[in-house]
């Protein structure tokens, strides 16, 4: 199986009921077991003399079980499973002979007679290509080179480590024009993706969903393979290598994972043994309306051990730094997307999902516990408390969540045209006020650059200059905020389209200076992040940012330090968010001294007016703010400053 020692293991000769100790059988119904890869799907391996394929497979419901696949001609005769007597519902055989690529699927007869499918393997390791849909025997081995990042990835997934995330869908990075527009495989991805993020200085990426999934226009969003990587970019060793490869580049690799919801195709998990095994049976609570796809039954034991055993495996087997949990919302209300009387209350009357919290409450107490040095991120978009705070604390127990709130009001505001945002300069400040009741990722993510919502530089207001010099801002305001950072492929370099997963993205906008100027930008941006600890190593803390003037709204603008930790030296950062540039400029300060200027947005570097302080300012003794020094500053127009403070103590 994929990433083990060895492509065969023994077995006891001529028993395969022992392949499942008591401990197995206990963990498995207790819902418990973390690591039902190691057991359930179709692992290679010797029985006394014979070498072949050990096949096991939950199907509580079925009558009968076979294995048909192309070493049997399809036939469901041929290689019958049998049953366990425990009434666990767990069917296994051995069958001799089969070997690493065969392809195979269960044939399920139900107990009523009524239903009979071939389902792909719920636990295959490897999927045929799609839109085929058969299983594959995984057997290949791979020997992993990144044990100096693995020692050292708990420190580089930390709250106070900068965590720089250059999200993408590998599907549509890059693709080759000169072969009809392909789509890179695992290796062609490994050869070209990491040098790329290395040099545009982010610390990790995260792939949506990777996962095999039956239709690509779901971004992998709808996975039918919860152990399998999908098949379209090559085979689960070539992804192993992308992974080991940008680990010795030193760049982490989060991985989206949906354990929320899976479609209802007929291979699938849907109806799997004739009766709703996986899924609820009532459509209020086992169908999503808006995806049009199942929802797991996490009331069911077994339910929640195959899912917990889903992320143990991606940890285990491909080393993967972060599972980003796709659509946890919709996991913890019963009333998601749902109207009136389309839903079934808990049984105190109330709309939270008490099984999938619970859920939730284990996957995260798992995998920390076998794998501390890892990151679990929620997609949660309400108000929910204690996402990212311990499970014994009463939280969820993720290690971040997404900050949605952020997300919303500051492109809301960035949006508005200037003249208007004097009026709304709320948006900005508001989300200070929650900042650290989480720990906090700031996502500029693909779902704000789909379904007609324009890219991030068409949402900006103005002529193109406005535009481009708008998308700077937004983006240094980002990196300079409380929160670890997330940015969409493409708009590092203000692609104008909006991502279309068909297509390649648009790399030849590079030709032209001002897209140049944004991806330097978003490079010093990543260096600044990485290289001032006062950006990131008090993140998710409050002691890591001090308001200066937040009030100043009738010039749209807004002032705050940010620090380490309490007593360093602080960096000042100053947000113009008007066109027009403000001379004489007059914050009262923690220090006197000259405070050296470290950023400029509006720099011609940038594709910028060149409007600045010339590398920095000294205080005069004028009091302003309550502060007996202050700085008078020139504000470039749509721009960010930051300062360095000078060396000293206190403020």
């Amino acid at each position: 199986m994929p990433g083990g020692r060895g492509a065969r293991r023994e077995a006891p000769v001529g028993n395969t009921d022992a392949w499942f100790s008591p401990e197995d059988m206990y963990l498995f119904r207790a819902g418990r077991h973390a690591r039902l890869y190691e057991k359930l799907g179709a692992h290679p391996l010797r029985v006394g003399v014979d070498v072949g394929v050990h096949f096991a497979v939950w199907a509580p419901n079925a009558q009968s079980v076979s294995v048909v696949g192309d070493f049997n001609g399809w036939r469901s005769d041929a290689h019958p499973l049998h049953v366990r007597g425990d009434g666990s519902g767990l069917w296994t055989g051995f069958i001799a002979g089969v070997a690493p690529g065969a392809l195979y699927k269960y044939h399920i007869v139900t107990r009523d007679t009524f239903y009979e499918a071939d389902k792909a393997d719920p636990f295959a390791f490897r999927a045929e290509l799609p839109p085929r849909t058969a299983s594959v025997v995984c057997g290949n081995g791979y020997s992993w080179h990144d044990a100096a990042w693995m020692a050292q990835r708990g420190a580089r997934m930390a709250r106070n480590a900068p965590i720089s995330i250059y999200e993408m869908h590998a599907g549509s990075w890059r693709r080759v024009p000169e072969q009809g527009g392909r789509w890179l495989s695992y290796r062609e991805l490994a050869l070209a993706l990491p040098p790329y993020l290395v040099d545009m200085g982010f610390t990790h990426v995260e792939f949506m969903p990777l996962s095999e999934h039956p239709f690509y226009g779901s971004w992998g969003y709808q996975t039918t393979g919860y152990f399998a990587p999908t098949a379209r970019y090559g085979a689960p060793e070539d992804l192993m290598y992308l992974i080991d490869t940008l680990h010795n580049q030193g760049i982490g690799v989060i991985l989206d994972w949906v354990p929320s919801h899976f479609p209802n195709d007929a291979h699938g998990l849907g109806f799997f043994d004739g009766t709703c095994l996986f899924e609820h049976a009532d459509p209020r609570r086992g169908y999503h309306p808006e995806w049009r796809s199942n929802l797991f039954n996490y009331g069911r034991h077994e339910v929640r051990s195959i899912l917990v055993s889903s992320a143990m495996y991606w940890l285990d087997k491909f080393h993967i730094d972060g599972l980003r949990v796709d659509g946890v919302a919709s996991m913890l209300y019963r009333d998601y997307a749902r109207a009136p009387g389309e839903w079934i209350a808990n049984a105190g009357g109330g709309r939270e999902d008490e099984e999938a919290i619970g859920f939730l409450q284990e996957l995260n107490e798992a995998v920390y516990r076998h794998y501390p040095g890892v990151q679990t991120i929620a997609e949660e978009s309400t108000a929910w408390p204690q996402v990212s705070r311990p499970t014994y604390a009463g939280g969820l127990g993720f290690g971040y969540k997404w900050n949605m709130g952020w997300m919303h009001d500051t492109l809301e505001y960035m949006g508005r045209d200037p003249i208007y945002r004097k009026y709304h300069q709320g948006q900005l400040t508001f989300g200070l006020w929650y900042a650290f009741s989480e720990n906090f990722v700031l996502p500029l993510s693909h779902d704000e650059v789909v379904y007609g919502k324009g890219s991030l530089i068409v949402k900006m207001p103005g002529d193109d200059w406005q535009r481009f010099a708008n998308l700077r801002l937004l983006f240094a305001y980002m990196f300079c905020h409380p929160g670890k950072k997330l940015l969409f492929m493409g708009a590092e370099f203000a692609q104008w389209r909006e991502w279309d997963h068909e297509t390649s993205l648009d790399w030849h906008l590079l030709d032209y200076e001002r897209h140049r100027g944004v991806q330097r930008l978003v490079r010093d941006l990543n260096a600044l992040y990485r290289g001032q600890p006062a950006l990131h190593a008090a993140d998710t803390e409050p002691t890591g940012f001090r308001w200066l003037d937040y009030a100043d709204a009738d010039q749209s603008v807004l002032s705050f330090y940010r620090y380490s930790e309490p007593g360093s030296d602080p960096l000042l950062v100053v947000a113009n968010f008007t066109p027009m540039s403000r001379h004489n400029y007059r914050l009262g300060v923690v220090r006197a001294g000259f405070w050296q200027e470290i950023l400029n947005t509006d720099a011609t570097v940038y594709g910028g007016s060149g409007q600045g302080n010339l590398g920095g300012v000294a205080t005069a003794p004028v009091s302003v703010h309550g502060a007996p020094q202050s700085l008078n500053l020139i504000l470039p127009p749509l721009a960010v400053l930051v300062f360095r403070a000078p060396p000293g103590s206190g403020g």
